[in-house]
């Protein structure tokens, strides 16, 4: 009676062994890459917010963000620094509510921004709920859209 107790408390340990390492990834943090200036300080409190939220940040510092911007497509959505998350561009201080919604949604842009520096954003400042409009990034030339007011 012992041996079976004891397998079967090893088929349990075993089961939930293979349950926790198949669940593992679904609770990985999402990886995303900000492009930013070396000097600035909301960047740097952006970056903070991000990783708060649980997300994994690889932050480059960058001498020519413009050229960063261009290559991105996002010159004309443009803030202070550029994430770059799952194939889209996340462009300034765009909450995570956003970010989670356009990889949850996953439409045909570049990307989203909150373009200029906010006061109302992360990173900037105290935010609201519903104060802030974030705009889509489509691709070819048309022009941003609200995607979303956060």
């Amino acid at each position: 009676m012992h041996r079976k107790k004891v397998s079967r408390i090893s088929w349990l340990h075993i089961g939930m062994m293979i349950l926790y390492l198949s669940a593992t990834p679904a609770f990985a943090a999402t990886a995303i890459t900000v492009h930013k200036s070396p000097t600035c300080g909301c960047c740097e409190k952006y970056v903070d917010y991000l990783r708060d939220n649980g997300f994994k940040v690889e932050a480059r510092d960058e001498q020519d963000m413009s050229a960063v911007k261009k290559r991105h497509g996002v010159a004309h959505a443009a803030s202070c620094h550029t994430g770059l998350i799952d194939g889209y561009v996340v462009e300034g201080h765009v909450p995570v509510a956003a970010i989670r919604k356009l990889l949850q949604e996953r439409p045909a842009i570049i990307g989203i921004s909150a373009p200029g520096m906010p006061m109302n954003s992360p990173g900037m400042g105290e935010m609201h709920k519903g104060t802030l409009t974030i705009y889509a990034i489509p691709k070819g030339d048309r022009e941003p859209y609200v995607y979303s007011v956060e």
